[in-house]
């Protein structure tokens, strides 16, 4: 989603008031740093598509629009994507890729203008339809790509009947966490209750079932991220206001067996709204001035949450009554291990800091995460990065962790403004990988090979492969 212009522009003796609070807080790592890219500086594209550094070459993998192998057409609104292992001798992965197509868009689905293509789908694996028999439009597709005959071997619809699929994430058991980001409530658009996570096997042949994970909790979901070594997963929520989430499953790698849900808070319980907004924020950005006290990463706490799959769609109300966090617009999600092995989790906030610009909060978690030993050795929140310069980061959303061990990032700031692929270091130091003049960038992932990034553009929807001379801004 894109903020407007007034919503992010402030004058600039209010940025400068507002760093100066945050440096007279001793915040540690709170400034972003600029660095010259190890790759170079962005060469135009005599296409218009994707700007890349000298050595760096893309190919298109996908384009909303066109004809899938399954018959239908590739549905629009490309978003949150992972790549998987498909067999050929490590020749081909799997992609499977969202779409935060919602109710009016009617020329970005799968089935046509006329919705002719629609009469094609099983019916006991559409999750949901209007009341007058249209299925919702959101959804998966996945597409199988060769890596060395740089083309799709088949692509089919692996989720229909949701709506507003915007992120999400991989499981380390080989399948795909999409979200919607929505609590749209039985009426004129949808016979049922949406606000649900859905899980995506990455090698399945055709339609998943589309089984709505209700203990993950209904609310307007953006990314989820799996710890590898506890099979804890974390949620982001896509609100000015949201909460940070994890789930704990009963039973590892079966999500669908149940579990509980929790909502991120501090220890001390003295701070909880971490959106950083300025104390002159207007109605729709009420800010309570700097709010992070600490120079050193705070201790947390995980607090219960009831009622998680409730129709009032009222759940981050309550967390942060209870006493969790508050962060402006948390979306994209990154996983992997730090420099002493244990796991990180990257948390990019579309809309926090003192001009709205974008922060990115990093988690460490307990070495006994969700176990009784968890309250003597808490976890650790920190503000990692936050800008007041929109030519270092403006708007992170989707998030990636690099083979190289630095977070890749997102832009999603103004459409038909430049947008970029951001890398940020372990030093909090950052640097442009690719930028476009078309929309926002998405669903940025990996090969398991770690040679070749995937990654989207939304507006018109493309999927580009991107292949170079990878290397960390650190040498």
């Amino acid at each position: 989603m894109t903020l407007s212009r007034r919503s992010l522009v402030m004058g600039a003796s209010a940025a400068v008031a507002g760093f100066a609070g945050l440096r007279a807080l001793g915040l540690k790592g709170a400034l972003a740093l600029p660095t010259v890219s190890p790759h170079g500086a962005l060469l135009p594209d005599p296409n218009g598509l994707l700007d890349l550094p000298a050595g760096f070459a893309y190919d298109i993998v996908s384009r909303e629009g066109v004809p899938m192998a399954d018959g239908f057409l590739t549905p629009g609104a490309f978003d949150g994507m992972a790549c998987f292992p498909a067999g050929g001798d490590g020749t081909r992965v799997a992609l499977v890729r969202n779409h935060e197509i919602w109710p009016d868009m009617y020329e970005r689905s799968a089935y046509g203008p006329d919705l002719a293509l629609a009469a094609r789908l099983p019916k006991d694996k559409v999750f949901d339809f209007t009341p007058d028999g249209r299925p919702k439009f959101g959804g998966t597709t996945t597409l199988v790509y060769d890596l060395k005959a740089k083309r799709i071997v088949r692509d089919h619809l692996s989720l229909a009947g949701t709506t507003a699929n915007c992120c999400g994430g991989p499981t380390p058991w080989g399948s795909w966490l999409t979200c919607e980001e929505t609590i749209e409530k039985p009426g004129p658009h949808v016979t049922k209750e949406h606000g649900w996570v859905f899980e995506v096997p990455a090698r399945a042949a055709g339609l998943a079932d589309p089984l709505p994970l209700k203990a993950m909790g209904r609310f307007i979901h953006e990314a989820a991220a799996v710890d590898p070594k506890t099979g804890v997963v974390y949620m982001t929520e896509d609100r000015q206001d949201g909460l940070f989430y994890r789930f704990l499953p009963d039973r590892k790698t079966k999500l669908a067996r149940g579990g509980r849900l929790q909502a991120l808070a501090l220890k001390d319980g003295r701070e909880r709204d971490f959106r950083n907004w300025p104390k002159d924020g207007d109605a729709n950005f009420p800010g309570a001035g700097p709010v992070i006290a600490s120079g050193a990463p705070a201790e947390a706490v995980w607090i219960d949450l009831d009622g998680v799959d409730s129709p009032n769609g009222d759940l981050k109300e309550r967390g942060f009554a209870k006493g969790a966090l508050r962060f402006a617009r948390g979306e994209g999600l990154a996983v992997g291990a730090g420099a002493d092995g244990r796991t990180e989790i990257y948390i990019s906030c579309t809309s926090g800091g003192p001009i709205r610009l974008g922060q990115v909060f990093r988690y460490r978690p307990s070495t006994e995460e969700g176990r009784p030993g968890e309250k003597d050795a808490p976890g650790t929140l920190e503000l990692f990065i936050e800008t007041d310069d929109d030519s270092l980061l403006k708007n992170c959303d989707n998030a990636a962790f690099a083979p190289w061990g630095d977070v890749i990032l997102c832009e999603d700031g103004y459409d038909y403004q430049a947008q970029y692929l951001r890398g940020v270091t372990p030093e909090g130091a950052l640097y442009t990988i690719a930028g476009n003049v078309k929309s926002e960038f998405c669903g940025a992932c990996f090969s398991p090979d770690g040679k070749v990034l995937f990654v989207n553009i939304q507006k018109p929807g493309v999927t580009f492969a991107i292949r170079g001379p990878w290397r960390s801004a650190r040498g």
